[in-house]
């Protein structure tokens, strides 16, 4: 991470300064350095995290994933009737059918608003131009378009800055155990949503695939948490208190992520195996029926959306607003040359996307450097952006010359009104504009057309190169402003433009079919910019409808992710490492072999452990002066109080209990008035395992008079007894396997050999000290063993 950090070493010491102070308040909302140090460098590990989520520096901890397997939680599982083991089955499947349900019909809602909006807008532009009102068409398709980026900016800037961009690096993150604030909330869907068709009406060089799935997982987290991420107004039911966890939330929003693309592709397997490829980094045979169940309504309701639109009772809504381009007709042969071609495409890809990933990710610091100047700096660089591509959609038309309407082709030529192929724009009857018909058809009609089939000589060469150029341009300016973004479309419809182009080039040479090629070439740019695979090859067979592209398409996705894996990391993990969000990836570093988890421990703070039976005082002063979020809980015998008898006796470790468990301890004052073990009905009396799943409240909420400071707390009802542990000798390496694996957010290190002054706890791990920079920063040694 150290090479993202650099681009900022003038900032490095008064963000110290700034994140060395207190959490909770006084950072400036504004604060978006994309680059900035966001960790300490200090001598020995941390555990402090601080990431860029939205536009707004925010101190970021880990969920917790893992079964807390306490005295309540165990009751709570037994005591549970078949009813309500029903109920809570019930409610999951209920739950995955509304994610499905509701993410296609807004998904729906807004392909329609934006067809409308779109259409509406070239319906006009192109009455300016037939009556060679060529300056009044530009200040109207300028002025529409900065109007409708005003609208989606101002959104992102002013309610909802977590609304901007994909969405899909900080659903990664969550679902590898980050707590992301304020990324699932009501106002970022509503922003999401509006910003979307904004966005995508202007003509930006962007898509709605990624804020679709977005949208799914905010539809997904809202269900779970009753339609609030606060607890002061959400919905209270009693059914959802089997949902009072992170575990079963992640599992929700792994659906909502699947229905998002599902609903931008109509792929309910493509969905599917992206969240098992891409986002996810925890999943189970249960979860795949889920997510399967959700993408399977959200295709029901397309369909039946679009069965309705059809009738024509939809505006302009046209084909619907989906990419779907049907190629089951078309016979795909070819011979030893052509997969020569086929592979040279994948190289391209692969490289093509490696370069895509370098430059957008120099764009991004320094948009990151425009964006820390405030609201006003982010608006004028979405309207800047915004100008930019107008004068280009405008004017690079009238550089293509007209072509002439092929008679026999059952389209009409020029499309008069709606969507369509051919756009007139500025030619005589029976011409039209190739290049037109593509930049002034909605995202989804411009892959249509340049994927058609049977064309070979609809798009001129120059045309095509043109369009491959701005789309590079326009793709690299246009990711990282204030608007809500998609990286899907934009490299679909450059890989497709270089897969015509290079049909064209060879077209003496090949057998295979000028649409294929396009279908082929944005494949391979997706496979090399994000470096998806199986998920993407689902994906282009569902688009398609045509199994025998499966050959090619695995043989040219293989080739682009080889080659673009040489080079760089894919674009979701070089935006995961600017926004400093701590994600845990499946590579181990070669050297994290020859480093054991105690050695990891050594160069940590000492841990910090309760006893089972513990004062008051005690676990204030731990609260007020750690930040930890877990801590050991160990068993002394009786009789062991002093120094000489601690030494001497045996302890054991009874498990671990959370920050969040002790602050609910406290905020319901349950003292006792002598050291002693509570009876288990006296803690069922005040407590459920539904109090202990809620969060939010902190220390500073709770009043404490001296008197209760001098009593005691009973930990063992509130403990984790099975907490995860490993031997000292482990290799650091094994430990991040499991670390991940598990999705845990402690792991507990107890030393080789236990006996009588022992201490059982070594130290403690978390996802800080597991991650590479931050063991570097403590082993600077280790550096020079990095790449052997």
């Amino acid at each position: 991470m150290e090479e993202y950090l650099s681009a900022f070493p003038e900032k490095e010491a008064a963000a110290q300064m700034e994140f060395e102070g207190d959490d909770e308040g006084g950072h400036d909302t504004e604060i978006n350095y994309l680059g900035n140090p966001l960790l300490k460098r200090t001598p020995t590990l941390t555990s402090s995290q601080y990431a860029v989520v939205g536009a707004k520096v925010s101190h970021i901890e880990s969920l917790d994933y893992e079964i807390n397997e306490n005295d309540l939680f165990k009751h709570d599982w037994r005591s549970r009737s078949s009813g309500e083991v029903l109920q809570y089955i019930f409610l999951k499947w209920t739950f995955a059918f509304l994610v499905g349900l509701l993410t296609g019909v807004i998904a729906s809602l807004i392909n329609l608003a934006i067809e409308n909006i779109a259409g509406i807008k070239v319906l006009y532009l192109a009455r300016f131009v037939k009556d060679k009102r060529y300056v009044a068409g530009f200040v109207y398709l300028t002025g529409v378009n900065l109007a409708l980026t005003m609208v989606a900016a101002s959104l992102c800037v002013v309610f909802a800055p977590t609304a901007a961009g994909p969405g899909i690096p900080e659903i990664k993150a969550y679902l590898n155990g980050v707590d992301t604030p304020n990324m699932f909330g009501a106002s970022t869907l509503f922003v999401k949503i509006i910003g979307s068709i904004g966005s995508v009406s202007a003509g930006l060089d962007l898509g709605k695939e990624g804020p679709l799935v977005h949208i799914g997982s905010c539809i997904a987290s809202l269900l779970s948490q009753g339609g609030s991420e606060s607890d002061n107004y959400r919905l209270k039911c009693k059914w959802l208190r089997f949902f009072k966890n992170d575990r079963d939330r992640r599992d929700l929003i792994t659906c909502g992520a699947s229905s998002g693309v599902c609903a931008a592709f109509r792929s309910p397997v493509g969905g599917v195996l992206f969240s098992l490829e891409e986002v996810a980094t925890w999943w189970r045979s249960a979860l795949l029926w889920r997510t399967f169940f959700s993408t399977a309504v959200v295709v029901v309701v397309l369909r039946g959306f679009i069965e309705y639109c059809n009738s024509g009772r939809c505006g302009l809504f046209g084909r619907g607003g989906l990419i779907l381009f049907d190629v089951s007709d078309v016979k795909v042969s070819y011979h030893v040359n052509d997969l020569l071609l086929v592979a040279l495409v994948g190289v391209l890809g692969g490289l093509l996307g490696s370069a895509y990933n370098f430059v957008l990710h120099k764009v991004l610091i320094l948009y990151g450097r425009i964006n820390e100047r405030g609201r006003m700096a982010k608006l004028v660089l979405s309207l800047s952006v915004s100008l930019f591509t107008s004068i280009c959609l405008y004017g690079l038309p009238f550089l293509a010359p007209c072509t002439p309407c092929n008679g026999s082709a059952e389209a009409v030529c020029p499309t008069p009104e709606g969507s369509g192929n051919f756009k007139q724009f500025n030619c005589p009857s029976g011409h039209y504009n190739d290049l037109a018909s593509l930049l002034y058809a909605t995202n989804d009609d411009a892959v249509r057309n340049i994927f058609s089939s049977s064309t070979p000589s609809e798009f001129r060469f120059l045309s095509l190169l043109i369009f491959f150029a701005l789309y590079c341009v326009l793709g690299l300016v246009t990711f990282g402003i204030a608007v809500p973004s998609g990286l899907f479309l934009p490299i679909i419809l450059m890989g497709s433009a270089y897969g015509r182009l290079l049909a064209l080039a060879f077209q003496s040479y090949t057998h295979i079919d000028h649409g294929l090629y396009a279908v082929l070439g944005a494949a391979a740019l997706m496979s090399g910019s994000m470096r998806m695979t199986v998920s993407l090859c689902v994906i282009f067979l569902e688009l398609t409808n045509n199994l025998l592209l499966l050959p090619i398409t695995m043989f040219v996705l293989l080739i682009a992710k080889t080659v673009g894996d040489s080079i760089n990391p894919s674009i979701y993990e070089i935006i995961l490492h600017l926004k400093g969000l701590p994600f845990l990836d499946a590579f181990q570093e070669p050297w994290m072999r020859n480093l054991t988890v105690a050695e990891l421990a050594a160069a940590k703070p000492a841990v910090v452990s309760l006893e089972s039976v513990e004062k008051v005082s005690r676990i204030v002063e731990v609260l007020k002066h750690t930040g930890h979020n877990g801590f050991p809980v160990v068993n002394r015998p009786e009789g062991s109080a002093s120094a000489s008898a601690s030494a001497s006796a045996s302890a054991e470790l009874h498990g671990l209990v959370l920050r969040s468990h002790l602050v609910a301890v406290l905020r319901k004052k349950w003292f006792l008035k002598e050291r002693r073990r509570s009876a288990e009905w006296e803690v069922r009396e005040r407590f459920t395992s539904v109090d202990l799943a809620r969060k939010g409240a902190t220390l500073e909420q709770v009043a404490i008079s001296e008197e209760e400071m001098e009593m005691y707390v009973d930990l063992h009802p509130f403990t984790n007894t099975t907490p995860y542990t490993v031997v000292e000798s482990m290799s650091v390496a094994k430990a991040l396997v499991l670390f991940r694996q598990v999705g845990l957010r402690h792991l507990l290190i107890i030393p080789k050999y236990q006996g009588a002054g022992i201490s059982p706890i070594v130290g403690i791990l978390t996802r800080q000290d597991l991650r590479a920079h931050n063991i570097l920063a403590a082993f600077p040694h280790l550096a020079n063993k990095k790449h052997k």
